[in-house]
């Protein structure tokens, strides 16, 4: 199984990126975790990026707030798939990483999940691995009837509420 790389801007973003750590474990990929700057270490991100598809990675999530340059630095240096999580910011509440993330040139991609959604851009990841591990796949279709057995649960619950009032 192909490994997932996350890359955080700042230690600082890793009560959010927990959540992509989390989520990939739950669906047993491998994955690596580190802190590295588009700003202070251009250089270490750009290597790193260059030699991971030689190094066993699939995919990679970058975590970024602010200018959040970090996903487009590895996504210019890497043909694997990125997926970009801009951080919420204290200053402009995420929109400047959303924008920073998304705005990308045209042929250096970045799929963007939400402000601080983590557990999709795993999500997406694992999607993104699974279309050559039928393994995956299977978990991920075991997860998404997991979710429609929980609506269907709390629909029939709410009925039930319904019909007392």
């Amino acid at each position: 199984m192909k490994k997932a790389a996350v890359i955080m801007g700042s230690d600082s973003d890793f009560p959010v990126v927990k959540g992509a750590l989390l989520e990939l474990k739950k669906y047993g990929v491998p994955f690596e975790c580190k802190v590295m700057s588009a700003h202070r270490t251009p250089q270490l991100a750009a290597e790193f990026a260059a030699n991971a598809k030689k190094n066993g990675f699939g995919v990679i999530i970058c975590a970024a707030g602010m200018a959040a340059h970090l996903a487009g630095v590895i996504a210019g240096n890497t043909t694997l798939p990125v997926i970009g999580i801009p951080i919420k910011s204290a200053a402009l509440e995420g929109i400047d990483a959303l924008l920073a993330t998304v705005m990308m040139p045209s042929g250096i991609p970045v799929a963007t999940v939400a402000i601080n959604g983590a557990k999709n851009a795993a999500v997406l990841a694992v999607q993104m691995l699974a279309l050559s591990d039928d393994t995956l796949a299977a978990k991920l279709e075991d997860e998404k009837k997991a979710m429609i057995d929980g609506v269907i649960a709390k629909d029939k619950a709410l009925q039930e509420e319904v019909a007392k009032i």
